[in-house]
């Protein structure tokens, strides 16, 4: 299975309807609804914000097509067969359309959103997916370099971080990083 490396936007036009796509590669479900809710806050006065997303976590394989007011399996089921499709995981797409005044019908929707889709994933940058685990380290002060280098040299940007009595990082990274990463002298894996 494939994933894609960044986030994308597109702009599709059909009928004086506008369709306004977001791609973003995601790790789990909690991240997914997370990046669903700041689209549909940030396009609140979208006629319909409709989404899909196929995403492989620690808790299984989840899949959903929401139509958000579109007749039923014309918006967001289009989506869904356009990843499936490309064979990609972990994935949401999301398309805020703004209503242009022409219906398009049944047939119109699902080719609409289906080519809106289309160009949101086009030229993406194509990564094989790693399933991610949860990664917690507890550590002294003096190793917060070294830590942060070591995180930063492996694509780890997101990071929550605790200063306690110890140090305490808590972020998602690959199996093959979470072993390496106790391999390191005075890092407590929690």
């Amino acid at each position: 299975m494939m994933t894609l490396k960044n986030f994308r936007e597109a702009l599709f036009e059909e009928r004086k309807s506008k369709f306004y796509v977001y791609v973003k590669p995601v790790q789990n479900l909690s991240e997914c609804k997370s990046y669903i809710k700041e689209i549909s806050v940030k396009n609140r006065d979208a006629t319909h914000n409709v989404y899909a997303y196929i995403i492989c976590d620690e808790e299984g394989v989840h899949e959903k097509a929401e139509d958000d007011g579109e007749p039923s399996g014309t918006a967001a089921k289009p989506i869904l067969d356009i990843i499936r499709y490309a064979e990609l995981t972990n994935v949401v797409v999301i398309v805020s359309r703004y209503f242009g005044g022409i219906k398009l019908g049944a047939g119109g929707l699902i080719r609409a959103y289906a080519a809106a889709a289309k160009l949101g994933l086009e030229n993406g940058e194509k990564i094989p997916f790693e399933k991610k685990v949860e990664c917690m380290i507890e550590f002294d002060y003096i190793l917060i370099k070294t830590v942060d280098n070591f995180l930063i040299t492996h694509g780890i940007m997101e990071v929550e971080k605790g200063f306690l009595e110890r140090v305490i990082y808590k972020f998602s990274a690959s199996e093959e990083l979470h072993l390496r990463l106790s391999e390191i002298q005075g890092i407590t894996i929690i």
